[in-house]
């Protein structure tokens, strides 16, 4: 698992740079480290984004490392499924806690971790 560290420069607002976009092929996720948080980062197939808590409630599997489609995430060591959008589980588990995940002009990511 690539664990990447997130830029605090800007953390007393809630937002967090992590780098470029093109870091996270389509398709995939990728695990950064925030605010001494883990956060797994998906850039879907269509180009749209999300971002969950990276660590499974079920058992700590890594759910940057799941397999995905355009609504689920599925943790890649007991199957426990979690919605995109909201972290809602649809197993059965604990949810993950979703965060706002977007692009700025020089096309980094950017994270908001205060609340919604």
């Amino acid at each position: 698992m690539d664990t990447s560290q997130a830029s605090t420069s800007q953390a007393s607002t809630g937002t967090h740079v992590l780098g470029p976009v093109d870091q996270i092929p389509l398709g995939e996720g990728r695990a950064f480290a925030v605010d001494g948080e883990q956060v797994a980062v998906f850039r879907l197939r269509d180009g749209s984004l999300r971002a969950l808590g990276a660590v499974c409630p079920h058992r700590g599997g890594p759910i940057a490392d799941g397999t995905i489609d355009n609504e689920v995430v599925i943790c890649p060591l007991h199957q426990r499924a979690f919605e995109l959008a909201t972290g809602c589980s649809t197993t059965g588990t604990d949810p993950l806690r979703a965060y706002r995940v977007g692009t700025d002009g020089d096309r980094n990511l950017v994270l908001k971790t205060d609340p919604v």
